[in-house]
């Protein structure tokens, strides 16, 4: 691969490809309050989850005072005993661990009541987010489709909903525990002892600063492993798509040379961030157990003086350790927040995209169109500083057949665009039996237009599918005759299994030019009153073509047809050829009158054959 192939924007997280762990919301606090405004159907749901989280914590919170309860029955059983003075009370043991027994068990109960719940709303949502970006695709402007890569879009509905997702079930979850945990446990910490307290608070600033130096430093090498994943996994996918051009060019050792480089820097950034991040551990349990020994040590002084039960010391051991943690975890989920607001954001976002006007008031009828089109004084450009399309005028009678011919970048599938209002012309207008389209609901207007590309497109399923695309409700003798009058169904007997063959993902296990005759079959059943046939029979051999033409020629009968062509010898029998040059009209007629003109035409059609004697 080149390298300006490697660089190419887009290419080096691949498609798919989307938001990496780290990456941050343009607008942080405007994400999560659109969020939060965006999921106030589930507000129920959600108080709920606040409820039995916080519950399941607090039954959590009281059972460690409860077991202390235990200790200190069995110390104060053991020094009766060796006095002479009694003996453990097993009873009293007992029914303090059967209130131990039910506390967990219903914190344990309120915790499996709140994932249901919680998973439930975050599932809820990303099936309402991908329904809603399904719908908005059907709505938005061609030209965003055209300014984007194919895997930028899919991650929306792919990645980053599922980041949004997960990390929204993980964090907010985590959110209320952790919080919960540590006021919880920060005021049975004061209840038990103010000055063993003030000593295990201590340990937060170093415990703050170590995390805070830990986070710092593994962030930027978990981005950039991020950034080396994305690259490597375009680098093989480029790669693998491409290997027969890689071979052919001999291009291996430099393929396998940039691969090395991409994959060097992967290793690097992923044993430091790995093993950075790894240390935040070891380094937490050794603050931790000093202040274990601190607490130990207090706690030890104040119970021989009485100040405290020998159980508060273990119970305020176990409080110290479950208020260390909820630090870690709150510092871990500010970085999932910041994953879960960057994912909504972009999914916000492309939601908030500017739509295409799908209906307007008072649409016109497309029942009993004849097909006759007319554009008039026609003025378009991509961008508004640079027109491309300059006062095109040209009145096509209904079932005629024109033909657009011109050098590339001339306009002629821009022409099909704008008939079909995938863009709106600048100026001027565009009529459809005197109708100007712009009074035309997109969808019934689109209806109105049978459509045969250059570029194939079949989805994974069985050629019967494949054809009745064009038309849902045709029955299966329907989508035949549609196959035999595209010259298709003589080759679709012969594959193994038929019109019940399935095709693969790319619809590779047929040949293009099978492809082809496919999706021309597809168009013949969806019977449209206007074709628009882009280079159709560019991918068929030289027999195929004719047969393909003669099914054309019997089709566009009665039809209105736009045939955009290249390839000039398949356009001798149209009614009308446009001949365009730079977005103008610049010659008109019939194959022999323009020949006989001996314009531009002719240079064109002259200069074919030249170049294929």
């Amino acid at each position: 691969m080149s390298q300006e192939t490697r660089r190419r924007p887009g290419m080096g997280r691949g498609p798919g490809a989307g938001m990496m762990p780290g990456e941050k919301a343009r607008d942080f606090k405007g994400t999560v309050k659109k969020l939060f405004s965006y999921m106030g159907r589930y507000r129920i749901a959600l108080a709920a989850v606040l409820v039995f989280a916080v519950g399941s914590t607090l039954f959590n919170i009281v059972g460690p005072k409860v077991l202390s309860k235990v200790t200190t029955e069995l110390f104060n059983g053991l020094v009766a005993k060796v006095g002479g003075n009694g003996g453990i009370d097993f009873v009293k043991i007992g029914q303090i661990l059967l209130w131990l027994l039910g506390i967990y068990l219903a914190s344990a109960l309120f915790n499996f009541i709140q994932g249901f719940l919680m998973t439930g709303v975050t599932q809820k949502l990303s099936y309402r987010m991908r329904r809603e970006i399904s719908e908005k695709i059907n709505r938005m402007p061609m030209k965003y489709f055209e300014s984007r890569t194919v895997g930028e879009v899919l991650s929306r509905i792919t990645n980053d909903v599922d980041t949004l997702g997960m990390s929204l079930n993980q964090s907010i979850t985590q959110l209320i525990t952790s919080i919960t945990m540590m006021v919880g446990v920060l005021i049975m910490m004061l209840s038990i002892s103010p000055l063993m307290t003030l000593i295990a608070l201590v340990i937060l600033p170093i415990s703050g600063g170590l995390i805070g130096v830990t986070v710092k430093h593994s962030q930027k090498y978990f981005i950039q492993q991020q950034t080396s994943l994305g690259e490597i996994n375009g680098q093989v996918e480029e790669t693998y798509s491409g290997h027969s051009v890689v071979r052919a060019f001999n291009r291996e050792e430099e393929t396998e040379r940039a691969f090395d480089e991409t994959n060097e820097k992967l290793f690097e950034s992923a044993w430091k961030s790995q093993f950075i991040s790894g240390m935040m551990q070891p380094i937490m349990t050794f603050v931790g157990n000093l202040g274990y020994v601190a607490v130990a040590v207090s706690g030890s002084m104040l119970a021989i003086r009485g100040a405290i039960e020998v159980g508060d010391i273990q119970a305020f051991i176990q409080y110290v350790r479950n208020f260390t943690q909820p630090i870690t975890q709150i510092a871990q989920v500010s970085n999932m927040l910041q994953s879960t607001a960057a994912a909504a954001e972009r999914v916000f976002e492309f939601l908030e995209e500017e739509e295409e006007d799908q209906t307007v008031e008072n649409p016109v009828s497309v029942k009993g169109l004849t097909g006759a089109v007319e554009f008039s004084h026609v003025h378009f450009g991509y961008t508004p500083d640079k027109i491309i399309i300059n006062d095109f005028s040209c009145s096509v009678k209904p079932g005629q057949t024109v033909a657009i011919v011109g050098p590339t970048g001339a306009g002629k599938t821009t022409m099909v665009k704008l008939l079909m209002r995938f863009y709106d012309v600048n100026s001027g207008s565009i009529c459809l039996d005197g109708h100007d389209i712009r009074r035309f609901n997109r969808g019934e207007l689109r209806q109105m237009f049978g459509m045969v590309l250059q570029d194939t497109w079949l989805f994974k399923g069985t050629i019967m599918e494949n054809i009745r695309y064009g038309r849902l409700e045709a029955t299966d003798d329907e989508v035949i005759a549609a196959a035999r009058a595209a010259h298709a169904d003589r080759f679709i007997r012969t594959l193994p299994g038929g019109y019940q063959m399935e095709l693969n993902e790319d619809a590779t296990n047929v040949s293009q030019g099978q492809k082809q005759l496919l999706t021309i079959a597809r168009a013949i059943l969806a019977d449209s009153p206007i074709m628009i046939l882009d280079e159709a029979t560019s991918s068929v051999d030289t027999r195929t073509e004719i047969q393909i033409q003669k099914a054309m020629n019997n089709l566009m009968k009665g039809r209105t047809s736009f045939v955009i062509a290249h390839r000039l010898s398949t356009i001798r029998d149209a009614d009308v050829i446009l001949v365009m040059k730079d977005g103008d009209i610049v010659e008109q007629g019939t194959h022999g009158e323009l020949l006989a003109k001996g314009g531009f035409y002719a240079q064109l059609y002259n200069s074919q054959f030249e170049r294929t004697a």
